[in-house]
């Protein structure tokens, strides 16, 4: 099993983006104003606390979820996030997502092949749980979809990038 020691500082910090990657790619997919924008974030947030809370999560998803409870690891994935998405345009932030998740693959596929199904499902899980966090369109969330076509076009385009059996 891979561990933070079996990665560089600048590995590990692209590992420690992953999860919220997962999250904005659908997010800026369809951006669902302000409480759609917070329920989308929390599931992201949920996510990480559920893997560390699984007896049965793989060690690697483990030890990137344990890594937020610290404040650098808060710190260096804040500071990583930053710096790749700075324009902050949705449609930029989605494909800047998508391209740093086809670099996990590639460094999970490389660095740690026992892990890497297991991570790459994680993240996935965690982009179809941002999806049908929060309804788009509708009115004050009355009416709309739980899962728009742009949110699943996007989760088609994550699979991809994670290089997912499908």
């Amino acid at each position: 099993m891979a561990t933070k020691a079996s990665f560089t500082p600048e590995e590990w910090t692209l590992l420690l983006e992953s999860p919220m990657m997962a999250g904005m790619a659908v997010s800026a997919a369809e951006p669902s104003g302000l409480f759609g924008m917070l329920k989308e974030s929390f599931a992201t947030g949920s996510a990480l606390v559920a893997a560390k809370m699984d007896a049965a999560a793989n060690g690697l998803v483990k030890a990137v979820a344990a890594d937020f409870e610290t404040a650098e690891g808060r710190a260096t994935a804040r500071d990583g996030l930053k710096a790749r998405l700075a324009s902050g345009k949705p449609a930029e932030i989605k494909s800047k997502a998508l391209e740093t998740l086809r670099q996990v693959a590639g460094l999970l596929d490389a660095k740690a092949p026992e892990d890497a199904a297991a991570f790459k499902a994680w993240l996935a899980q965690i982009s179809r749980d941002v999806a049908a966090s929060a309804k788009e369109g509708g009115f004050l969330g009355i009416g709309g979809v739980q899962v728009s076509d742009a949110e699943k076009a996007t989760l088609d385009e994550l699979a991809q990038a994670l290089r997912l059996p499908g």
